[in-house]
Order: structure tokens, then C-alpha cells, then sequence
């Protein structure tokens, strides 16, 4: 008490006009000092919600709403594609043309003609993440408990322009989410392998997942990747990939699976994530498991 008084006391020589802002400034420090990534705790479920949470209440896939759906629900992570336009701008969007507009040849102020469903227009991957980072918890969540974190699950695209260009992509990417601060909001994922080995490089401390279910977990571990992120049917036909993956403490998650019975197996496997266009179905499956 007597410590915080005499802090208090150095500020006593500032002019009344001044203290309001003074108080507003340590407000917003103890606030950030709160809900910063570093000092929270992540959301501790499996549930990656697919592009957002998008489909229980028919939100344009990738879009900044179904971000925040995913977010309100308390998902571990909502997952989001990227491309690059021909003026280089990184913009949220998983097919490779936007309103049929092929983003590679394709301005953003071209983009920015056309608007999603609800009327956002596409997003940029700057947008997006802070969008993400803004985010706060209520009490009443069937994912986590307040204070918890959802991830920023970031896909790397492959450009139709071709690598060179998907490389320019990675390399932007991992530039845009150091520029922000968001290293600890965000997981790399991709299917290409050398968008996967140059995100290791650049941001070794990154975790990064491969999703083209052609590389077994000894090489991923060989090549200092962080896990796999594998259609469901890859564990199905690789038996011994997951059980191999957990053992090298590997992260281990399924796509796109939208089905109980799956979601079902897979939790009886201890896989640790789960990615799906049903994250309300995966919640119920996990409150009935409880």
C-alpha cells in the first residue's frame, strides 16, 4: 500500500488538466497487460473452427464475422486462408479468384469492388489478425472460460502465379505477423512444403503444420516442422502416424471433419485438434463426453 502511494506521489506535480489522460494511459496498460496473448491462457479444447464459424449461421466463409463466431464460441483456433494480389496485398479468401476476380492478377482496389454475402469486403490479413487480437471472453462459452485465447490458425495458400510467388507470400506473412506482434496469436499451416521449411526458417520459434499428408512424422520432425494437419482418411490409412506423431510430441490435427462418428474416433486416439465446419457439433460431442 505504502509502495503504490509513493509511486502515486510522483505524478502529484502535474497539472489537474493532465491526470485524466495520465489515468486513461495506465488503463489501457493494465488492460493489455490482461488479455495479452503472453499472460493468457489459450483456449483448451481440440476445436479449429474451419474458416471461421461460418455455416450454423450462413456467414460468408473467411470473413471477419465468422472469425468472431468462432471467438464467441471459444474455439481453440479459427483457421483462414491467404492470398496474394498482383500489387501485393495479403487478402482472406480460400479459392484462388474472389467474385470472379483471380486474385494473383488481380488489385485489392479491384477487390474492393465486389462485397461478401453480409456486405464486409474481403479482408486483408492485416485486418483479420487484428480483428483476432482485439478479441475478449464472456463467461457463458461452451469453449473456454474467460480470459481464454482463440488461435489464428494462418493457411498459406499456393499462387496461381506459381511458387516464386507463394514464397513472396510466405515471406510477407511471417513479415506482417512480426510488424503486428502476433506471434503468439498465430499457427502456420500449408500445403506446400516449401512455404512450410521457409516459415521454419524465418520464425523458428513458429508453430507450423504441413496439411498434403505425403510426409511421415519422422521427416516432418527431421525438417524441424512443428506437426501434421492431415485429411481424417490419412490416420485412417496410415495407421501408426498418429500414435508415431504423439510419441516425437508432435502436434497432430485433423481436417475438414464435420461427421461424430469421426470426430468420435479421432478423440479415442487422443489426437489434440480437430478442425471442422461443425465446431458446435465438436463441443456438444465433448460436453457429452465429460
Amino acid at each position: 500500500m505504502y509502495k503504490k502511494s509513493r509511486h502515486l506521489a510522483r505524478f502529484a506535480h502535474i497539472e489537474p488538466i493532465a491526470m485524466p489522460a495520465l489515468f486513461r494511459f495506465i488503463s489501457v496498460v493494465i488492460f493489455m497487460s490482461v488479455i495479452h496473448p503472453l499472460t493468457a491462457q489459450l483456449a483448451n479444447n481440440p476445436v479449429i473452427a474451419h474458416r471461421g464459424a461460418w455455416k450454423k449461421n450462413a456467414l460468408p466463409e473467411n470473413s471477419i464475422a465468422s472469425l468472431q463466431e468462432a471467438i464467441r464460441l471459444g474455439c481453440y483456433g479459427s483457421e483462414f486462408d491467404v492470398h496474394l494480389t498482383k500489387d501485393d496485398v495479403i487478402v482472406v479468401n480460400h479459392d484462388p479468384s474472389f467474385a470472379g476476380m483471380d486474385i494473383s492478377t488481380s488489385s485489392y482496389a479491384e477487390l474492393l469492388t465486389k462485397k461478401l454475402s453480409n456486405g464486409e469486403s474481403i479482408p486483408t490479413a492485416e485486418a483479420y489478425l487484428m480483428a483476432g487480437m482485439k478479441q475478449q471472453r464472456s463467461k457463458n462459452l461452451p469453449g473456454a472460460d474467460q480470459h481464454q485465447l482463440t488461435k489464428l490458425i494462418y493457411e498459406i495458400k499456393s499462387s496461381a502465379a506459381g511458387k516464386d510467388r507463394t514464397l513472396e507470400l510466405t515471406r510477407r506473412s511471417v513479415e506482417l505477423v512480426h510488424k503486428l506482434k502476433a506471434e503468439k496469436w498465430v499457427e502456420y499451416i500449408s500445403f506446400d512444403y516449401d512455404a512450410c521449411l521457409l516459415v521454419h526458417k524465418l520464425d523458428p520459434a513458429a508453430t507450423v503444420c504441413y496439411l498434403a499428408g505425403d510426409k511421415s512424422p519422422e521427416q516432418l520432425q527431421t525438417d524441424g516442422l512443428s506437426g501434421l494437419d492431415y485429411h481424417f482418411s490419412v490416420f485412417e490409412n496410415q495407421t501408426g502416424w498418429l500414435a508415431d506423431a504423439t510419441t516425437r510430441k508432435l502436434v497432430t490435427n485433423a481436417w475438414t471433419v464435420n461427421e461424430v462418428a469421426i470426430m468420435q474416433k479421432l478423440l479415442d486416439q487422443h489426437i489434440q485438434l480437430i478442425t471442422t465446419n461443425e465446431p458446435e457439433l465438436l463441443f456438444s460431442l465433448l460436453q457429452e463426453k465429460k
